[in-house]
């Protein structure tokens, strides 16, 4: 019985209470959906060795069904494909997986309805897919930014008739990095207006993405529904849930995007006007002093202090430093006057882990360390080991 948590933990889930990552003593079983894309690519590569969570499905589209991972999933990582996932069998999109709670990589041509499905079977669903970020009742999470937003899943359990399955989506790549430089700036000061020019790397297309005729030398100035999501989210992402409803930031937000020939890291301008005076010294204070909680701390893939300032001329760049905190921090420079608004930086974050697989794998320990992920152990069925912290 050691693997099952203690009565002290299940009566705080029973609470919705946090539960201490201390407290989370099993490795959770883990299915990856759209598994052989670029972003459940990344899912698997971070699911090996992870100290909570087990890979112990992978799903896909209709052509891999029935085929090992290793002959369906044409890999793209430069790490090497890990060994745990290399003999599962792709399983179809159907809810029958054998695990506790699955991660959605899916494109949003079939991710809508997929992943309602599996969260009407029972089944909590960690999506990196668009299609229910915007809804009335489903988190848009970033752990650093808006981990309150998790009161929702109750509501949506009851409006939606669902019993353990829920839906919580992080957002979308560039908004990602955004809002996490967003945060600690709203904190000290307020915002009131945000203006941002992105320079969107090809992997964020996915695969074969951008065709290099296309992207070879140029800058595609249009990403068809991004300047949409990152003038949306970050109004919820930024806002409140009251317990019924989310309630807008009531930001003013402009966003230009373009595709450019960088393969992975979204570098992003921003200028933005501020509701307090502040100087410059004080925005950078804010970025660098900017830490999370000791909760978020704890959590296997967080990063203690998630937005990295740095102080040369012509930083960052996707080149140097797009991997900083293991691809989780989101990275800040040339803070200055903006002579439009009150102050412009340059910010780079890592589209894949920052805004995509990672992201979502932060929100699942999150989930899991205030007790949201439930066992789907079949009677009579062992249960994994309890993991060593």
């Amino acid at each position: 019985m050691s693997g099952y948590p203690s009565k002290e933990s299940r009566a705080r889930e029973a609470r919705n209470e946090s539960v201490p990552a201390r407290h989370v003593r099993k490795k959770w079983r883990a299915g990856v959906l759209g598994a052989t894309g670029i972003v459940g690519q990344r899912l698997v590569h971070l699911l090996a060795d992870h100290p909570w969570f087990e890979l112990t499905e992978v799903a896909a589209s209709e052509r891999s069904w029935g085929k090992s991972y290793a002959e369906a999933a044409r890999w793209h990582l430069e790490a090497p494909m890990p060994d745990a996932a290399r003999n599962l069998t792709v399983k179809s999109l159907e809810p029958k997986l054998d695990c506790d709670f699955v991660f959605s990589g899916l494109d949003s041509s079939v991710a809508g309805i997929a992943e309602e499905d599996f969260a009407r079977a029972g089944y909590p669903v960690v999506s990196n897919s668009r299609n229910h970020r915007m809804d009335a009742d489903v988190p848009l999470l970033i752990p650093e930014v808006n981990a309150s937003h998790l009161d929702a899943i109750p509501e949506q359990q009851r409006r939606r008739g669902y019993d353990t399955g829920f839906i919580v989506t992080n957002p979308n790549c560039s908004t990602a990095g955004l809002v996490l430089v967003l945060k600690p700036l709203a904190d000290a000061f307020g915002l009131e207006k945000i203006f941002v020019v992105t320079l969107q790397a090809v992997s964020g297309a996915g695969y074969p993405g951008v065709p290099s005729m296309d992207i070879h030398a140029n800058v595609v100035p249009f990403i068809s529904g991004e300047e949409e999501k990152m003038e949306i989210e970050p109004q919820k992402l930024l806002g409140k849930w009251d317990g019924v409803r989310f309630v807008d930031a009531g930001l003013g937000l402009s966003a230009h995007c373009n595709r450019v020939p960088v393969l992975d890291g979204h570098l992003e301008c921003v200028s933005l006007s501020l509701k307090k005076i502040a100087s410059l010294d004080e925005v950078r204070e804010a970025l660098r002093s900017f830490a999370v909680s000791a909760e978020l701390a704890s959590l296997p893939s967080a990063v203690r202090h998630p937005v990295v300032v740095l102080d040369e001329e012509n930083r960052p760049q996707p080149r140097r430093d797009v991997n900083a905190g293991n691809g989780m921090a989101a990275v800040v420079g040339r803070v200055r006057e903006c002579p439009l608004l009150d102050v412009k930086l340059t910010l780079l974050s890592h589209n894949l882990v920052r805004g995509a697989a990672g992201a979502a794998l932060l929100n699942a320990e999150l989930l899991a360390a205030r007790g949201f992920l439930k066992s789907r152990v079949a009677e009579g069925e062992q249960l994994a080991e309890p993991v060593a912290r």
